[in-house]
Protein backbone atom coordinates (compact mmCIF):
# COMPACT_ATOMS: atom_id res chain seq x y z
CA UNK A 1 0.00 0.00 0.00
CA UNK A 2 1.38 3.40 -0.93
CA UNK A 3 1.56 6.18 1.65
CA UNK A 4 -1.23 8.08 -0.09
CA UNK A 5 -3.54 5.09 0.23
CA UNK A 6 -3.44 5.08 4.04
CA UNK A 7 -5.41 8.05 5.33
CA UNK A 8 -4.13 10.38 8.01
CA UNK A 9 -7.18 9.44 10.09
CA UNK A 10 -6.18 5.79 10.13
CA UNK A 11 -2.57 6.58 10.97
CA UNK A 12 -3.88 8.75 13.78
CA UNK A 13 -5.94 5.87 15.17
CA UNK A 14 -2.92 3.56 15.07
CA UNK A 15 -0.65 6.01 16.83
CA UNK A 16 -3.30 6.94 19.38
CA UNK A 17 -3.82 3.32 20.36
CA UNK A 18 -0.07 2.78 20.69
CA UNK A 19 0.38 5.99 22.62
CA UNK A 20 -2.44 5.14 25.00
CA UNK A 21 -0.79 1.86 25.94
CA UNK A 22 2.62 3.50 26.41
CA UNK A 23 1.13 6.25 28.56
CA UNK A 24 -0.50 3.74 30.86
CA UNK A 25 2.81 1.98 31.42
CA UNK A 26 4.94 5.07 31.93
CA UNK A 27 2.70 6.74 34.51
CA UNK A 28 2.71 5.19 37.95
CA UNK A 29 -0.44 3.08 37.74
CA UNK A 30 -1.90 5.63 35.34
CA UNK A 31 -5.67 5.67 35.66
CA UNK A 32 -7.13 8.16 38.06
CA UNK A 33 -8.84 11.59 38.71
CA UNK A 34 -10.29 12.89 41.85
CA UNK A 35 -9.79 16.55 42.70
CA UNK A 36 -6.21 17.23 43.86
CA UNK A 37 -5.77 18.38 47.46
CA UNK A 38 -5.66 22.10 48.19
CA UNK A 39 -2.14 23.61 48.19
CA UNK A 40 -0.49 23.63 51.59
CA UNK A 41 0.69 26.81 53.21
CA UNK A 42 4.50 27.26 53.13
CA UNK A 43 4.66 26.86 56.91
CA UNK A 44 2.88 23.51 56.72
CA UNK A 45 5.20 22.26 54.00
CA UNK A 46 8.25 23.30 55.99
CA UNK A 47 6.94 21.48 59.03
CA UNK A 48 6.67 18.27 57.07
CA UNK A 49 10.14 18.25 55.48
CA UNK A 50 12.74 19.18 58.08
CA UNK A 51 16.42 18.35 57.59
CA UNK A 52 17.50 15.64 60.03
CA UNK A 53 20.95 14.72 61.35
CA UNK A 54 22.64 12.12 59.16
CA UNK A 55 23.55 8.82 60.87
CA UNK A 56 26.81 7.09 59.96
CA UNK A 57 24.92 4.49 57.92
CA UNK A 58 21.44 3.00 57.71
CA UNK A 59 19.82 -0.24 56.63
CA UNK A 60 16.72 0.34 54.51
CA UNK A 61 14.14 -2.44 54.56
CA UNK A 62 10.38 -2.64 54.12
CA UNK A 63 8.48 -3.60 57.27
CA UNK A 64 4.94 -4.89 56.85
CA UNK A 65 3.69 -6.56 60.05
CA UNK A 66 0.35 -8.32 59.68
CA UNK A 67 -2.51 -5.84 59.88
CA UNK A 68 -0.52 -2.77 58.78
CA UNK A 69 -2.46 -0.74 56.18
CA UNK A 70 -0.84 1.89 53.95
CA UNK A 71 -2.96 4.19 51.77
CA UNK A 72 -1.40 6.11 48.87
CA UNK A 73 -2.70 8.81 46.57
CA UNK A 74 -1.25 9.17 43.07
CA UNK A 75 -1.49 12.04 40.62
CA UNK A 76 -0.16 12.13 37.07
CA UNK A 77 0.00 14.48 34.08
CA UNK A 78 1.18 13.48 30.61
CA UNK A 79 1.49 15.38 27.36
CA UNK A 80 2.05 13.37 24.18
CA UNK A 81 2.83 14.98 20.81
CA UNK A 82 2.82 13.04 17.54
CA UNK A 83 3.78 14.08 14.01
CA UNK A 84 1.51 12.36 11.50
CA UNK A 85 2.20 13.17 7.84
CA UNK A 86 3.50 16.60 8.80
CA UNK A 87 0.65 17.43 11.16
CA UNK A 88 1.29 17.76 14.88
CA UNK A 89 -1.30 16.19 17.18
CA UNK A 90 -1.29 16.25 20.96
CA UNK A 91 -2.95 14.27 23.74
CA UNK A 92 -3.34 15.32 27.37
CA UNK A 93 -3.77 12.67 30.05
CA UNK A 94 -4.41 13.51 33.70
CA UNK A 95 -5.41 11.30 36.57
CA UNK A 96 -5.45 10.44 40.22
CA UNK A 97 -5.97 7.25 42.19
CA UNK A 98 -6.10 6.13 45.78
CA UNK A 99 -5.34 2.59 46.89
CA UNK A 100 -4.57 0.71 50.08
CA UNK A 101 -2.05 -2.07 50.79
CA UNK A 102 -2.90 -4.24 53.81
CA UNK A 103 -0.37 -6.74 55.15
CA UNK A 104 -1.75 -10.27 55.50
CA UNK A 105 1.38 -11.90 56.88
CA UNK A 106 4.36 -13.66 55.33
CA UNK A 107 4.51 -15.78 52.19
CA UNK A 108 7.82 -17.60 52.37
CA UNK A 109 10.14 -14.75 53.38
CA UNK A 110 8.12 -12.06 51.60
CA UNK A 111 5.04 -9.99 52.46
CA UNK A 112 1.58 -10.99 51.26
CA UNK A 113 -0.39 -7.80 50.66
CA UNK A 114 -4.05 -7.28 49.92
CA UNK A 115 -4.53 -4.31 47.56
CA UNK A 116 -7.80 -2.37 47.26
CA UNK A 117 -8.48 0.28 44.61
CA UNK A 118 -10.25 2.91 46.72
CA UNK A 119 -10.74 5.47 43.95
CA UNK A 120 -9.59 5.75 40.36
CA UNK A 121 -10.31 7.85 37.26
CA UNK A 122 -8.55 9.23 34.20
CA UNK A 123 -9.16 11.89 31.56
CA UNK A 124 -7.72 11.61 28.04
CA UNK A 125 -8.21 14.47 25.58
CA UNK A 126 -6.82 14.40 22.03
CA UNK A 127 -6.65 17.22 19.51
CA UNK A 128 -7.36 14.60 16.83
CA UNK A 129 -10.10 12.53 18.45
CA UNK A 130 -11.49 14.62 21.29
CA UNK A 131 -12.40 13.12 24.64
CA UNK A 132 -11.23 9.51 24.98
CA UNK A 133 -11.52 9.25 28.76
CA UNK A 134 -12.11 5.65 29.85
CA UNK A 135 -14.85 4.58 32.20
CA UNK A 136 -13.00 3.45 35.32
CA UNK A 137 -16.07 2.83 37.49
CA UNK A 138 -15.68 -0.94 37.09
CA UNK A 139 -12.20 -0.78 38.63
CA UNK A 140 -13.10 1.20 41.75
CA UNK A 141 -13.46 -1.06 44.76
CA UNK A 142 -11.68 -4.04 43.17
CA UNK A 143 -9.11 -5.97 45.21
CA UNK A 144 -6.27 -8.40 44.55
CA UNK A 145 -3.25 -9.90 46.33
CA UNK A 146 0.40 -9.24 45.58
CA UNK A 147 3.73 -10.34 47.08
CA UNK A 148 6.47 -7.84 48.02
CA UNK A 149 10.00 -8.63 49.17
CA UNK A 150 11.67 -6.75 52.08
CA UNK A 151 13.91 -5.01 49.51
CA UNK A 152 11.03 -3.80 47.33
CA UNK A 153 10.87 -6.43 44.61
CA UNK A 154 7.31 -7.02 43.40
CA UNK A 155 7.53 -10.82 43.46
CA UNK A 156 3.99 -11.56 42.24
CA UNK A 157 1.44 -9.09 40.87
CA UNK A 158 -0.48 -11.56 38.72
CA UNK A 159 -3.69 -10.96 40.67
CA UNK A 160 -3.93 -7.45 39.21
CA UNK A 161 -4.18 -8.83 35.67
CA UNK A 162 -7.84 -9.69 36.28
CA UNK A 163 -8.71 -6.00 36.86
CA UNK A 164 -9.29 -4.60 33.35
CA UNK A 165 -10.62 -1.51 31.60
CA UNK A 166 -10.92 -0.18 28.03
CA UNK A 167 -9.19 2.86 26.55
CA UNK A 168 -8.79 3.92 22.91
CA UNK A 169 -10.26 0.62 21.75
CA UNK A 170 -7.77 -1.44 23.77
CA UNK A 171 -8.48 -3.67 26.77
CA UNK A 172 -5.78 -3.18 29.41
CA UNK A 173 -5.25 -4.23 33.02
CA UNK A 174 -3.82 -2.39 36.01
CA UNK A 175 -0.90 -4.73 36.74
CA UNK A 176 1.80 -2.71 34.94
CA UNK A 177 1.88 0.13 37.45
CA UNK A 178 1.97 -2.18 40.47
CA UNK A 179 4.92 -4.11 39.01
CA UNK A 180 7.12 -1.03 39.48
CA UNK A 181 5.39 0.82 42.32
CA UNK A 182 7.73 0.20 45.27
CA UNK A 183 11.30 1.57 44.96
CA UNK A 184 14.10 -0.99 45.24
CA UNK A 185 16.34 -0.79 48.31
CA UNK A 186 20.13 -1.39 48.33
CA UNK A 187 20.29 -4.58 50.44
CA UNK A 188 23.31 -3.29 52.39
CA UNK A 189 24.06 -0.46 54.85
CA UNK A 190 24.36 2.91 53.08
CA UNK A 191 25.49 6.40 54.08
CA UNK A 192 24.95 9.81 52.55
CA UNK A 193 26.49 9.92 49.08
CA UNK A 194 26.34 6.16 48.46
CA UNK A 195 24.76 4.91 45.24
CA UNK A 196 23.25 1.62 44.13
CA UNK A 197 21.77 0.37 40.86
CA UNK A 198 18.32 -1.09 40.40
CA UNK A 199 16.31 -2.22 37.43
CA UNK A 200 12.77 -3.16 36.58
CA UNK A 201 10.44 -3.72 33.73
CA UNK A 202 6.79 -3.95 32.87
CA UNK A 203 4.84 -5.24 29.92
CA UNK A 204 1.47 -4.10 28.63
CA UNK A 205 -0.44 -6.67 26.61
CA UNK A 206 -3.75 -5.83 25.00
CA UNK A 207 -5.95 -7.43 22.37
CA UNK A 208 -3.75 -6.02 19.59
CA UNK A 209 -0.44 -4.86 21.10
CA UNK A 210 2.46 -5.99 23.27
CA UNK A 211 4.68 -3.18 24.60
CA UNK A 212 7.55 -3.60 27.06
CA UNK A 213 9.48 -0.98 29.01
CA UNK A 214 12.74 -1.80 30.80
CA UNK A 215 14.10 0.69 33.33
CA UNK A 216 17.58 1.20 34.78
CA UNK A 217 18.03 3.37 37.88
CA UNK A 218 21.05 4.83 39.62
CA UNK A 219 19.95 5.66 43.17
CA UNK A 220 21.78 8.08 45.49
CA UNK A 221 21.17 8.59 49.21
CA UNK A 222 21.24 12.40 49.37
CA UNK A 223 20.38 12.99 53.01
CA UNK A 224 17.71 12.76 55.69
CA UNK A 225 14.55 14.76 56.35
CA UNK A 226 11.70 14.53 58.84
CA UNK A 227 8.45 14.03 56.95
CA UNK A 228 5.14 13.73 58.81
CA UNK A 229 7.05 13.03 62.01
CA UNK A 230 9.12 10.21 60.49
CA UNK A 231 12.87 10.38 59.87
CA UNK A 232 13.21 9.63 56.17
CA UNK A 233 16.06 8.91 53.80
CA UNK A 234 15.86 11.21 50.76
CA UNK A 235 16.93 9.36 47.63
CA UNK A 236 17.26 10.60 44.06
CA UNK A 237 17.15 8.22 41.12
CA UNK A 238 18.41 8.89 37.62
CA UNK A 239 16.20 6.76 35.39
CA UNK A 240 16.74 5.57 31.82
CA UNK A 241 14.49 3.25 29.90
CA UNK A 242 14.00 1.43 26.60
CA UNK A 243 10.70 0.72 24.87
CA UNK A 244 10.06 -2.15 22.49
CA UNK A 245 6.92 -3.70 21.12
CA UNK A 246 4.79 -4.95 18.28
CA UNK A 247 1.14 -4.81 17.38
CA UNK A 248 -1.49 -4.97 14.69
CA UNK A 249 -4.33 -2.55 14.11
CA UNK A 250 -6.84 -3.04 11.31
CA UNK A 251 -4.49 -5.41 9.49
CA UNK A 252 -1.51 -3.03 9.72
CA UNK A 253 1.55 -4.33 11.58
CA UNK A 254 3.17 -1.91 14.03
CA UNK A 255 6.61 -1.80 15.63
CA UNK A 256 7.38 0.37 18.65
CA UNK A 257 10.81 1.53 19.81
CA UNK A 258 12.09 4.33 21.97
CA UNK A 259 13.95 5.60 25.00
CA UNK A 260 13.06 7.49 28.15
CA UNK A 261 15.01 9.58 30.63
CA UNK A 262 13.96 11.09 33.92
CA UNK A 263 14.51 11.68 37.61
CA UNK A 264 12.70 10.44 40.72
CA UNK A 265 13.04 11.83 44.24
CA UNK A 266 11.65 9.60 46.96
CA UNK A 267 11.49 9.32 50.72
CA UNK A 268 11.71 6.20 52.87
CA UNK A 269 10.98 6.15 56.63
CA UNK A 270 14.01 4.40 58.10
CA UNK A 271 12.63 3.20 61.46
CA UNK A 272 9.11 2.41 60.23
CA UNK A 273 10.24 0.72 57.00
CA UNK A 274 7.66 2.62 54.93
CA UNK A 275 7.79 4.16 51.46
CA UNK A 276 6.50 7.70 52.10
CA UNK A 277 6.38 9.67 48.85
CA UNK A 278 7.88 10.24 45.40
CA UNK A 279 7.93 12.89 42.69
CA UNK A 280 8.88 11.91 39.16
CA UNK A 281 9.52 13.66 35.84
CA UNK A 282 10.46 12.00 32.55
CA UNK A 283 10.66 12.51 28.80
CA UNK A 284 10.07 9.69 26.34
CA UNK A 285 10.99 9.62 22.64
CA UNK A 286 9.23 6.83 20.75
CA UNK A 287 8.72 5.80 17.13
CA UNK A 288 5.74 3.88 15.78
CA UNK A 289 6.69 2.20 12.49
CA UNK A 290 3.87 1.32 10.08
CA UNK A 291 5.60 -0.64 7.28
CA UNK A 292 2.48 -1.08 5.14
CA UNK A 293 2.21 2.71 4.88
CA UNK A 294 5.93 3.37 4.66
CA UNK A 295 5.49 5.63 7.69
CA UNK A 296 7.36 6.23 10.94
CA UNK A 297 5.38 8.27 13.45
CA UNK A 298 7.56 10.10 16.01
CA UNK A 299 6.06 10.49 19.49
CA UNK A 300 7.35 12.71 22.31
CA UNK A 301 5.86 12.35 25.77
CA UNK A 302 6.56 14.39 28.90
CA UNK A 303 5.29 13.04 32.22
CA UNK A 304 4.99 14.25 35.79
CA UNK A 305 3.69 12.11 38.63
CA UNK A 306 3.47 12.08 42.39
CA UNK A 307 2.83 9.30 44.90
CA UNK A 308 2.12 10.14 48.52
CA UNK A 309 1.36 8.15 51.66
CA UNK A 310 -1.86 9.54 53.16
CA UNK A 311 -2.57 7.02 55.94
CA UNK A 312 -0.52 4.48 57.86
Amino acid sequence: MRVSQMSRARLTRLAMAAGAAATLIMTVNAAQTQAPPAPEAPAAVAARAIPAAAPASVVLEYKMPAGRALTYQLRSEDTRVMDIQGQSMDTQTTGTSTFTFKAKGLKDKNFLLGVTIDDIAMTVTSSAQGDQSPDMSGVKGKSFDMVLSPLGSEVDVSGAEAVTFDVAGETLNISSGFKIFFPDLPGKPVKVGDTWPSSGGTEEKSNSMDIRIDLQNVNTLEGFETVDGMECARISSQVTGTITGTGNQGGADLTFSGTSKGKDVWYFAVKEGIYVKMTSESTTQMSVDVPVAGQTIPVTQTSKSEAKLTSH
